[in-house]
């Protein structure tokens, strides 16, 4: 019988190496690493992601670039040659609009262009792209079938779907359309929910102050949910969580919206104040937050009068509690509101290595 140190002991699988384009701060990495990839480079143009994303990725590397301009032999130069198996990211896909039946030309497609570029060159074995919803739908999926043709062309079989990211144990109920490519004719399936009961405002971010406090600063309370003990698993302390101070109109108007409520609740001359539908909204502590933008000034804690802090917004997007977000506080913000939840990475990375 073989023992542990003979021959016949099971190879252990080199990890999988991955390129992210569009990386922001890094969200989908943080995914694919908790998976067990390796994160190679994150690309991107903005300097303050890049700053949080060196910070907090340590085995990556970062090139700080305009991909409609980089080419794909500056990247493998900066990899050394080494081989990619997967390339990920979120090309911004503004560039997009439809006219009658055809996709009008727009300077701002040379982003998309550049990752179908990056795939054609290093042919990884997978893609996984992700953009917002509508992508599937905008001129009767005339945009969908294009970037699908772009990739079926390259020689992947290429499957879309909206997933929501609280089916998947993330706190929030925030929807990503996402493109998966495999060679060799596999097609990814797609995983199935991974919760029956979502997690909930309350139990992302009940354990977290009123107050600003001073970054690693202990816990004020102990765990208050599962999902809290996961987020603090690795942590010695909060960080990002500085409050932001606000009129004392504006708190007066907060005070009078109810946990989960929103402008109509608010008397009938104060309802136009802002003119965005999501205005004055308050997390609903009993539901998963609605989706955080980059701007989080629309939607106030369901208990505190006041927009959530850096760290509670990380929280609701499934960064851990050591993931700490560097620059200023409306980069950070910024930065989280950008990204891709990394506990929905890690079920879609994790979904697709079982397959590779």
């Amino acid at each position: 019988m073989a023992n542990k140190y003979s021959l016949h002991a099971k190879q252990v699988e080199p990890a999988l190496n991955v390129l992210d384009l569009f990386c922001g701060c890094g969200g989908l990495s943080l995914g694919f690493e908790k998976a067990g990839y390796n994160v190679l480079l994150g690309i991107d143009v903005w300097e303050d992601a890049l700053t949080t994303y060196k910070y907090n990725h340590k085995n990556s590397d970062v090139l700080c670039a305009d991909l409609s301009t980089l080419s794909p032999e500056e990247v493998n130069k900066k990899i050394k040659g080494e081989k990619i198996d997967v390339i990920i990211g979120g090309p911004p896909c503004q560039g997009f609009s439809v006219a009658g039946k055809r996709i009008i030309e727009d300077k701002r497609n040379e982003l998309y262009k550049s990752f179908v570029k990056m795939v054609a060159y290093f042919k990884p074995k997978a893609f996984v792209l992700e953009n917002v919803p509508n992508i599937l739908t905008m001129g009767n999926g005339i945009i969908k079938n294009a970037i699908v043709n772009d990739f079926e062309s390259l020689g992947y079989t290429v499957v879309t779907k909206v997933l929501m990211a609280s089916n998947y144990g993330v706190p929030q109920n925030r929807k990503r359309a996402i493109f998966v490519g495999m060679l060799d004719g596999k097609t990814y399936e797609y995983p199935e929910p991974t919760v029956k009961e979502p997690i909930t405002s309350w139990d992302a971010i009940s354990d977290l102050p009123e107050n600003s406090v001073v970054d690693g600063t202990f816990y004020t309370s102990e765990p208050l949910s599962n999902y809290q003990k996961l987020m603090r698993k690795n942590s010695n302390g909060i960080y990002n969580h500085e409050i932001t101070i606000h009129t004392e109109r504006t708190q007066e108007i907060i005070a009078m919206v109810p946990d989960g409520g929103n402008y109509k609740d608010l008397p009938i001359e104060l309802q136009q104040t802002r003119k965005v539908h999501i205005a004055w909204t308050r997390l609903n502590s009993k539901k998963p937050s609605i989706t955080i933008d980059t701007g989080h000034f629309h939607h106030f804690h369901y208990l505190y009068n006041r927009v959530p802090t850096v760290r509670e917004s990380a929280r609701i997007q499934s960064f851990p509690d050591d993931f700490v977000f560097l620059c200023g506080k409306t980069s950070k913000l910024k930065q989280v509101g950008n990204a891709v939840p990394p506990i929905l990475a890690q079920v879609i990375a994790t979904k697709l290595k079982d397959m590779l």
